[in-house]
């Protein structure tokens, strides 16, 4: 049979362990609110993206002499994936995140039987 101090021991522990799951969910509070803040602050440059490539496909003429890969061939066979990243400040983690969403993208066009 455990003794009072077994007791005693166990609760401090338990006290202990409340603690550090409080101070861990107050960090991933913050930093999900952290991150939520960035995704807002970034709607304007994507907005802002996707206009300037819809300015540009809009006013491609499309002529024979142009490449397939800007007029397309009316198949959804082969598709083309431009992943843009970023050059300032701390941005490997970023650059990183992204470039393993593309290939994991492209894994995805490929099982289907695409050509990326």
């Amino acid at each position: 049979m455990p003794s009072l101090k077994d007791y005693r021991d166990r609760i401090v522990s338990v006290k202990s362990t409340r603690k550090i799951t409080s101070a861990m969910k107050m960090v991933a509070a913050s930093k999900l609110r952290r991150a939520q803040e960035r995704a807002e602050e970034s709607q304007p440059y994507a907005s802002a993206m996707a206009g300037m490539l819809s300015r540009v496909a809009a006013n491609l003429v499309i002529t024979p002499s142009l490449p397939k890969l800007l007029t397309g061939t009316g198949k959804d066979e082969t598709h083309l994936v431009v992943v843009l990243t970023a050059d300032r400040g701390l941005c490997g983690g970023f650059n990183g995140n992204l470039v393993r969403f593309a290939r994991q993208h492209i894994k995805g066009l490929e099982a289907e039987g695409k050509t990326v």
